[in-house]
């Protein structure tokens, strides 16, 4: 399946998010660090296999939760830290994720 933009735009603001936080957080030498990039990894691939593909809210705003209880705690960490920097540090990333939770996309079919 070929991946469309607010995919590979979603997996590009986790990755800027998790990177922000690890680089933050951890003071690794590697970004992201070992735990971090099992969180990306995680991520991803509950980007990959939601349910909605192109039509899939932010995740936040979803009516489903695929993320288990202790990643999603993760991720919240994560987007907690992250989410009020992004604006200064990736200022058009920010500002696409803001309007991606406004625009609810609909479910063809429904």
């Amino acid at each position: 399946m070929i991946e469309s933009r607010r995919i590979r735009r979603e997996k590009k603001t986790i990755s800027v998010m998790i990177g922000m936080y690890c680089r933050a957080r951890h003071n690794s030498a590697i970004v992201p660090c070992e735990e971090c990039g099992a969180l990306l990894l995680y991520a991803h691939l509950k980007i990959d296999t939601c349910v909605f593909h192109d039509h899939k809210p932010v995740c936040n705003e979803c009516r489903v939760h695929c993320y288990s209880r202790a990643m999603r705690e993760e991720v919240r960490k994560v987007m907690r830290f992250s989410g009020p920097r992004m604006l200064l540090a990736h200022p058009v990333l920010g500002v696409r994720h803001m309007v991606d939770r406004i625009h609810r996309p609909e479910r063809r079919g429904s």
